[in-house]
């Protein structure tokens, strides 16, 4: 029983630092632009350009493909479908949507109002939250699978070889044919 509490930490340790070195990965361009603008004093400049909404961007796509991964892996959702439907179009309306605006307005104007300065770090700074929640819903669905056939429940009977059986079909290893294996193959190996 102690060991199922420090496995489950242990797995949200680890999605949260992969979680977290995604982010860093989609910033690292964006980091050494800034670097560059900073040696050229030219910081503020970074806030009134459009990188802030490309990385919103970037993010609230990634964060669009974990929804659907897990609307895709988990067929037996019911109830939670229309909820991940509902992130996905949020993420569409909140982030992408202004950010693909806010994209083609600072490209395509010369002079810029200020608020950009500021609707472009909340942009980023919710992009990185939907992200974040996108990977955790992604990762407890496609181990929701793997957690049920795992832990037993407490009205299974036990005897002394472990629990009973029960009535879910065990998990069948995919078949891949061998080389020799297939239809029409005259390869005698």
């Amino acid at each position: 029983m102690s060991k199922q509490p420090t496995q489950r930490e242990q797995q949200s340790l680890s999605m949260m630092y992969g979680t977290y070195a995604d982010i860093l990965f989609v910033f690292f361009p964006f980091l050494v632009i800034s670097m560059q603008r900073l040696w050229d004093g030219e910081l503020y400049e970074t806030l009134m350009r459009a990188d802030l909404s490309i990385a919103a961007a970037i993010l609230a796509g990634l964060a669009i493909g974990k929804f659907v991964l897990g609307l895709v892996t988990n067929r037996d959702l019911g109830r939670h479908k229309e909820r991940i439907v509902f992130f996905i179009a949020l993420t569409m309306f909140v982030v992408l949507g202004p950010a693909i605006i806010l994209m083609l307005s600072i490209t395509g104007s010369s002079e810029l109002p200020g608020f950009i300065a500021f609707v472009q770090p909340v942009l980023l700074i919710i992009a990185i939250s939907l992200y974040t929640t996108a990977v955790s819903i992604s990762n407890i669905l496609t181990r929701s699978d793997e957690t049920v056939l795992s832990i037993p429940s407490t009205e299974q009977s036990f005897d002394s070889t472990g629990p009973a059986e029960s009535d879910a079909p065990p998990n069948e290893p995919l078949a891949i044919p061998r080389r020799g294996d297939r239809e029409g193959d005259k390869y005698q190996g």
